[in-house]
């Protein structure tokens, strides 16, 4: 059986499990992807590692972007898209840009991004933008899943966004929420609706403590906008705030999961999750 059903059979929590981003640079690169794809695609392996040594400590990650059908790489030179978002809770912001060849990513200020600082590298993007894992040689269940609801709905396939063995998986740009277990309303929701906490896996720019308390506070009052911020942590719980004021502390406790692997072809083992046990209101009075 595949690890995305034994860890659905398992009940792995998904909430805490995003993987972590203050930034995102999404490159388009048509044709196959290997294991570790910045450098093992039809993008230049020398301009992938580079790309790779400047993002490395300024918070941002890299993912290739393709559109959904035929995977053939025609070598026909053309211009790539590129999107840029910053996950800053309240003042997340997507833009994009259409490169006349790849290797113009280069010029973009990594620092600035990862800190949430446009340049202008791109214009903006109003409208959010939620990417499919099809990474198939990083797990085979990325592709099976998670390609059939890209084609539907004519969404970007990305490479591996963490998690595959909660396939189908995607993230929502620019706030950098995480999706799992994937289905073809739940994207269609997350496209039109905005942050639904259903099969949240959290926001990327928040530690796993602060992903579990933020989506349990969405789920409680059905919050689909960038109004949320997580404000404190401690080793049992965490604390977030709304932009209108209201807080609240959300009380977390270690879960034992049942063994699943963490991916196909590797054993089971046991994981220690985070679920949210209490939700409790601080500050009620809306400013």
């Amino acid at each position: 059986m595949r690890c995305s059903v034994l860890s659905d059979f398992a009940g792995e929590p998904l909430a805490g499990t995003a993987a972590t981003a203050t930034a995102w640079l999404c490159l388009e690169q048509p044709g196959p992807w290997g294991r570790d794809a910045i450098v093992q695609s039809h993008l230049d392996p020398e301009l992938g590692a580079e790309l790779q040594r400047r993002a490395a400590g300024t918070g941002v990650r890299i993912l290739l972007i393709r559109r959904p059908g035929r995977h053939a790489d025609t070598h026909v030179g053309g211009s790539r898209r590129v999107y840029l978002a910053s996950t800053k809770p309240g003042a997340s912001w997507l833009e994009q840009a259409d490169l006349a060849a790849p290797e113009e990513a280069l010029e973009l200020d990594f620092e600035a991004l990862g800190q949430g600082r446009s340049t202008a590298f791109g214009t903006p993007v109003e409208d959010p933008l939620l990417l499919v894992c099809t990474n198939s040689k990083r797990d085979v269940c990325c592709a099976l899943y998670g390609r059939p609801i890209a084609t539907a709905l004519n969404l970007w396939e990305c490479t591996h966004t963490g998690g595959h063995r909660f396939a189908p998986t995607g993230v929502l740009l620019p706030t950098g929420h995480l999706y799992g277990r994937l289905d073809h309303q739940l994207a269609q929701r997350v496209v039109t609706e905005g942050i639904v906490a259903d099969r949240c896996r959290g926001r990327s720019c928040f530690t796993p403590r602060g992903q579990v308390a933020e989506v349990a506070v969405r789920a409680q009052i059905g919050e689909t906008r960038d109004v949320l911020t997580v404000v404190g942590e401690t080793e049992d719980s965490a604390t977030v705030r709304h932009a209108d004021g209201r807080e609240w502390r959300v009380t977390l406790t270690e879960q034992p999961v049942p063994p699943r692997p963490a991916s196909c072809g590797k054993s089971p083992d046991i994981a220690i999750a985070l679920v949210a046990t209490a939700v409790d209101q601080l500050v009620g009075v809306c400013r």
